[in-house]
């Protein structure tokens, strides 16, 4: 009960007394005392964005100074409808109030504001960043052992330390899953790719072998064939036995020239082999490595393109700021009050008085 009258009463603290209620409300800036007071209340508040306290005092400063117009908009609404002659005289009077108190609740709220838009952004980066361990994980996602080692060392090497701040326990588990993953695919590539060397091994092994056997088999049937074919002449040809032996010596020659030019195009057959796979390795690696330096590149210019957008806003506003600050010094140097001359800076700014605006 103690709190609710303790509210109530500073509620009608802050509005004109009843018995003048009708006069302050038809004066041309009667309600201004009514809303020094109500700024004077919260404008001496030092914002303190650090704590959560700190932030909901700021918030309920800017509740407590709407209510205070819901308040004073209430009374003179009751002023309207007890004097029905005098409406156009309160209600212009409650518009200028209206707005008056609005601008001063978003001026109240504005460090709170701008500490939320900064939170937002400082979240989203930690949440980007926490993302990439992922997109490597992807990237690697089919490529050959080389491309998996290469990815394992670079999320390996990312850093997360205390300037993750809350998000740092998140990036240390996503870390580590991102590279149990890598590893684990890593090794998967390794057998495979072993696996594949082993069979062509084993086939060049057994092509050879044909190869060789296939030689040995010509080599075989031409001993037989010149062995069959000297004993059928040797009777009949005993007194040309010289010319004979040289033909057998020359087939023989001729075997050996044979097996010696298979052996010879099976060497080149195997060498040009070797170069192909080398040369496919190379095209893999040099693909891999092309890939890793575009993707590289593409998160330079996204944090590229993200700054320069955050310096551009603050610019922005610190343009703005300073012209605000410069027109306001100008009209308190005409003779207007500063709080005059501030109402109506944000007035002109605000597209509120026609045919004058601020040149940013």
């Amino acid at each position: 009960m103690s709190e609710v009258a303790e509210v109530e009463t500073t509620e009608l603290d802050l509005l004109p007394p009843a018995e003048t209620a009708l006069q302050v409300y038809q004066q041309p800036q009667g309600l201004d005392p009514y809303i020094e007071r109500i700024r004077a209340e919260v404008t001496g508040h030092v914002p303190d964005l650090t704590t959560k306290k700190g932030r909901d005092a700021i918030a309920s400063l800017a509740f407590k100074v709407r209510r205070a117009k819901t308040a004073l908009d209430t009374l003179g609404k009751q002023l309207v409808d007890d004097l029905k002659e005098i409406p156009k005289k309160i209600d212009a009077e409650r518009k200028r109030m209206r707005e008056t108190l609005d601008a001063l609740a978003d001026e109240v709220r504005q460090p709170l504001t701008e500490w939320e838009e900064a939170e937002e952004q400082r979240v989203a980066a930690h949440r980007w960043n926490i993302g990439w361990f992922a997109g490597q994980v992807e990237y690697a996602r089919d490529g050959d052992a080389e491309k998996y080692r290469a990815i394992l060392s670079e999320v390996a090497a990312k850093v997360v330390d205390e300037t993750w701040e809350e998000f740092e326990a998140e990036a240390h588990r996503v870390k580590a899953k991102a590279i149990e993953t890598l590893t684990a695919a890593l090794a998967a590539r390794e057998k495979h790719e072993a696996e594949q060397a082993e069979l062509a091994r084993l086939r060049a092994e057994a092509e050879a072998r044909r190869i060789q056997d296939e030689k040995d088999r010509i080599a075989r049937e031409a001993a037989e064939r010149a062995t069959r074919e000297a004993e059928a002449k040797a009777q009949a040809e005993r007194e040309a036995a010289a010319q004979r032996e040289a033909q057998v010596k020359a087939a023989a020659e001729k075997a050996e020239r044979d097996r010696l030019e298979a052996i010879e195009r099976q060497k080149q057959a195997e060498a040009r082999a070797e170069a192909e796979r080398l040369a496919a390795e190379q095209r893999a690696k040099d693909a891999a490595e092309a890939a890793r330096r575009a993707e590289i590149q593409r998160q330079a210019d996204e944090a590229a393109r993200i700054e320069a957008e955050q310096k551009a806003r603050e610019a922005d506003r610190a343009h703005k700021a300073k012209t605000n600050n410069a027109a306001v010094s100008a009209l308190v140097a005409g003779g207007l009050s500063q709080e005059a001359a501030k109402l109506a800076i944000t007035l002109i700014a605000q597209g509120k008085v026609p045919a004058v605006r601020v040149n940013y």
